[in-house]
């Protein structure tokens, strides 16, 4: 059987705990030894150990957008590149915009700073940037670390570098105590310089994964509590809501997809309606005609990078593994246990896709229904002790 994992051909390296991971000719070596060679709290077995610290010199500062009180995984690689190039006398810290409910301990932060009133769902770059400007000033880091990515954090890095002319880099695969990697010339060439005040992170160049845990200490600075929003250049209108139909597959948070097994493909969008899921498929139910190409999943279609993918019906080629491999959680509807999707599934659900369609339609359906009653109560409630005041 073959183990060895597929990768993107112009990224043959990952950063880990233990070094530069590096697949050559099949076979995974990391920092010239083989991929066999990891130490055993690397895979999570027994309690990680706390990092150490030997009196704390400087401070190296991740910067990240929390996402209904977790992190995406583009984040968590940001904290664990931070938490990678600290040594014994440097301290993590996190600043998150948002909130956040994970345990920051387990991914590498020593102290934590939350910022629940700058969210990324609200359009407020100029108060983020006089959050982080404070916060920098505050605690004086070595280094800023953040994901490069398109939800406002690589915007945020580049007008902070701007503001302050701090030496940055952006799109950086590789990292260490020394050093950062980027792509040049369209890929065909690659460029070193040693670490820069603020750094950008490419997806995916830094395994989140650590065989050690930080302090996790929850702190509040003064000087981010009377940042406010007055003068702001720009103005926030809100969100509007479309159909998830609509949104493409690559922005999606949660998408539904269906394969050869789903033969009701009306009760299928059914259930995407319900849930308000983005609609996806395998290469053999659009080869089929059952739905467009531009639903196509997979390496010769669109990769994906939802937080949650429901696959109804489809075995899990390999293409189709490749395009759902960024996805957070991937739940399998099928009948056979043994599919390629089950393994590859955080959640597998063994049985007929059809059948669990129309459960969930009813469910969903039963579910909406009964907060609807209980908040028509509620309202109803509230109205009567407002009459009551009155009448008093």
């Amino acid at each position: 059987m073959n183990t060895i994992k597929r990768i993107d051909p112009r990224r043959p390296f990952t950063i880990t705990a233990i070094g530069l991971k590096r697949i050559t000719l099949g076979v995974e070596t990391v920092a010239g030894a083989t991929a066999d060679f990891v130490p055993k709290a690397a895979h999570g077995a027994g309690v990680k150990p706390r990092r150490a610290l030997d009196g704390v010199e400087r401070v190296v500062l991740a910067v990240v957008y929390g996402d209904r009180g977790s992190l995406d995984e583009h984040a968590r690689q940001a904290v664990a590149a931070a938490a990678l190039i600290a040594d014994a006398h440097t301290q993590v810290a996190l600043l998150v915009f948002g909130e956040l409910k994970e345990d920051a301990a387990a991914l590498g932060a020593d102290k934590v700073i939350e910022l629940p009133s700058i969210e990324r769902r609200a359009f407020a770059p100029e108060r983020a940037l006089r959050a982080l400007a404070a916060c920098a000033s505050s605690m004086a880091p070595a280094h800023i670390v953040m994901p490069d990515g398109v939800a406002g954090d690589g915007d945020l890095g580049r007008r902070y570098a701007a503001l302050t002319g701090a030496s940055f880099a952006t799109q950086v695969v590789e990292i260490d105590a020394t050093h950062v990697g980027v792509y040049a010339n369209a890929k065909k060439s690659f460029a070193t310089r040693p670490l820069p005040d603020v750094i950008l992170l490419a997806p995916n160049a830094v395994d989140p994964k650590l065989p050690f845990v930080g302090a996790g200490e929850r702190v509040r600075l003064d000087s981010l509590e009377t940042i406010g929003a007055e003068g702001a250049a720009y103005r926030d209108l809100g969100i509007e809501e479309i159909d998830a139909a609509q949104v493409a597959l690559e922005e999606a948070d949660f998408i539904v997809s269906a394969g050869n097994g789903v033969s009701d493909v009306a009760a299928f969008e059914t259930l995407a309606g319900v849930f308000g899921a983005a609609i996806g498929a395998s290469r053999v139910a659009v080869d089929n005609g059952d739905f467009t190409r531009d639903k196509q999943v997979g390496a010769t279609g669109k990769t994906v990078d939802a937080s949650v993918y429901i696959a109804f019906g489809i075995s899990g080629a390999v293409q189709h593994l490749q395009g759902i491999k960024d996805c957070r959680h991937v739940i399998a509807v099928n009948l056979d246990g043994s599919a390629p999707i089950v393994k590859r599934a955080n959640l597998s659900v063994i049985g007929d896709a059809q059948t669990t369609i129309a459960a969930l339609i009813e469910e969903v359906r039963r579910a909406r229904k009964a907060h609807a009653a209980k908040a028509g109560a509620s309202d109803a409630a509230s109205a009567s002790s407002a009459r009551e005041g009155v009448a008093a």
